[in-house]
């Protein structure tokens, strides 16, 4: 997106935009062969991560050293995605939601949207989960820690945002309530150049096709955790994949206990 974009969605001024990139070495757009500034999603992850330090009463030369360099000479912030699951996880023991949600912000930031979601936030979910299901954790920190992923993925995406591959709707099927993985694939969607229909958790099937039909979606991805709810879901989900023109894709647990990510990337080629 150009710099006038990227102001508009985080209400940070074009001229500021600039200060940071050329004085602070805090961005580093790609140019344009007319030399125009273009911002990638982890651009604008770094321009919020800023925004968000100097709410906190951060200078902005003390906040472009924590982030680091955009051309990655500063190591002050760990880049390690271990070291960024470790800060998760810790933060999440010490019912810190602060300390969870900047390093969501430093994974999204530093990252690209899939080696985010692979080596960080997924590791560190899962082990929140498993501490949890241990009894280390309260059913609080594990839902803390999940709504900390949720809102920073939901902010990636880009409703406006056009597509050169096509439009995608997602949802998860009637009654299920588990989004994260679903809001991952559209993530992940979005930076392969797919415009984002995202219409989440507890979604009638029905209701869903008729929104891919209003958007001439070609892509409809539907997520389920929850066996019953995948198997009360199957016959309307037979249907829409007999449908001419719309790839039908499901993922989550309940579906041959495979991830959206791994069905997504099985079926890449296809998608392209």
């Amino acid at each position: 997106m150009n710099i006038q974009a990227v102001a508009q969605r985080t209400g940070v001024p074009a001229a500021t935009l600039r200060k940071w990139e050329q004085r602070y070495g805090a961005l580093k757009p790609e140019r344009t062969a007319g030399a125009h500034r273009r911002y990638s999603e982890p651009d604008v992850m770094r321009v919020e991560w800023l925004k968000a330090r100097l709410a906190e009463g951060y200078r902005i030369g003390e906040a472009a050293r924590l982030l680091g360099a955009a051309d990655g000479s500063s190591e002050t912030v760990p880049r390690d995605p271990e070291a960024l699951v470790r800060q998760i996880v810790e933060g999440a023991t010490a019912a810190d939601p602060a300390r969870v949600e900047r390093a969501v912000e430093q994974a999204l930031a530093l990252l690209e949207p899939a080696a985010a979601i692979d080596d960080v936030l997924g590791p560190a979910l899962r082990e929140v989960g498993d501490r949890w299901e241990r009894g280390e954790l309260g059913i609080g920190q594990e839902h803390g820690t999940s709504e900390a992923v949720r809102a920073k993925l939901r902010g990636l995406l880009d409703a406006g945002a056009e597509g050169p591959n096509g439009t995608a709707v997602l949802c998860c099927v009637a009654g299920e309530r588990h989004e994260i993985g679903l809001l991952s694939a559209a993530v992940l969607l979005q930076s392969d150049g797919w415009s984002i229909v995202y219409l989440g958790a507890d979604t009638p099937l029905p209701d869903a096709a008729g929104v891919a039909a209003a958007r001439d979606a070609s892509l409809l991805c539907v997520s389920a955790t929850m066996p019953a709810f995948a198997e009360a879901a199957a016959s309307e989900l037979d249907e829409l994949s007999a449908e001419p023109g719309l790839t039908v894709v499901t993922g989550g647990a309940a579906f041959d206990r495979t991830s959206m990510l791994g069905v997504l990337r099985l079926r890449r080629p296809v998608l392209a």
